[in-house]
């Protein structure tokens, strides 16, 4: 439920801020005929993702059954390479989206072509609404899904919807870089959890070598507790891990911290899809 909520919270908000800036800047330069196009654009977006969605679902029976744990662990490391490069990503442009967007807005307009504003809210409602479903399908295989991951990922967008409300209608006013780096952390500890997981299984594989649990907090906090499950997908917490898995974890915050947090000359300006390479 935890990891779901992050994810989507995440997601979500970065598709709304999007849609919203779109949505402010035509307002503000009197462009407001634009509207339409940004609606339609974002709305096929959506339906875009869920489609999406929906082929995963039903391609991921059959995977299954080729061979469900390593596909399972294929799955899980997937979405943690995703995550990395999606935070660093974000971290890398987020001070960047509002100017590259009011530029996109303003060639768009100036050649008499507003309906590019809606290719560009499909493009961001697309681009977020597809990482979601992989990012979900990787913490599905680790946490086997359940009403509690549904849950939370409606809380996760019903979340980010109100906090786009209140930046671009309530007059509130985020900071944006704050956002990102506190969900960025919670991302990090997510795609370690994940990574973990991934060790956890391939050690019961036979693929690595597997120990005694380097400790057992069961009497305290179990795996299948409410309370266990939430901290399992939200910070990877297992009750009684290995040293590899501790080792796996511990060594995934400490690198990616540094590739995250650790002081580097500003991004050059420009805009690109954190999925592009």
């Amino acid at each position: 439920m935890g990891a779901t909520f992050v994810v989507t919270l995440r997601e979500a908000f970065e598709a709304a801020l999007v849609l919203g800036i779109i949505y402010s800047y035509l307002g503000k330069i009197g462009a407001r005929d634009g509207f339409s196009y940004v609606t339609r654009g974002g709305g096929v977006g959506l339906l875009a993702s869920l489609g999406m969605g929906v082929g995963v679902g039903y391609l991921s029976g059959p995977l299954l059954d080729v061979g469900p744990d390593i596909v399972t662990v294929v799955v899980m490391l997937a979405a943690v390479a995703l995550l990395t490069w999606h935070a660093w990503w974000m971290q890398q442009h987020a001070r960047l989206i509002k100017s590259n967007m009011q530029h996109r807005i303003d060639e768009a307009r100036a050649g008499n072509r507003l309906w590019v504003v809606g290719l560009i809210a499909f493009t961001a409602v697309f681009r977020e609404g597809a990482e979601t479903v992989l990012f979900l399908w990787g913490i599905v295989a680790q946490s086997g899904g359940g009403w509690g991951s549904a849950i939370g990922g409606v809380a996760g967008v019903a979340c980010a919807a109100a906090i786009g409300w209140a930046i671009f209608r309530g007059g509130q006013r985020l900071s944006l870089t704050r956002f990102f780096s506190v969900t960025t952390i919670f991302i990090m500890l997510l795609a370690a959890g994940l990574l973990s997981s991934a060790v956890a299984r391939l050690q019961g594989m036979g693929l690595l070598p597997l120990s005694e649990p380097l400790w057992n907090t069961s009497w305290l906090l179990g795996d299948g507790s409410l309370a266990g499950g939430f901290l399992s997908g939200l910070i990877g917490y297992r009750a009684q891990p290995t040293l590899l898995e501790v080792c796996v974890y511990v060594a995934y915050v400490i690198l990616v911290s540094l590739l995250l947090f650790a002081r580097r000359t500003p991004a050059p300006v420009g805009f690109a899809s954190p999925t592009r390479s």
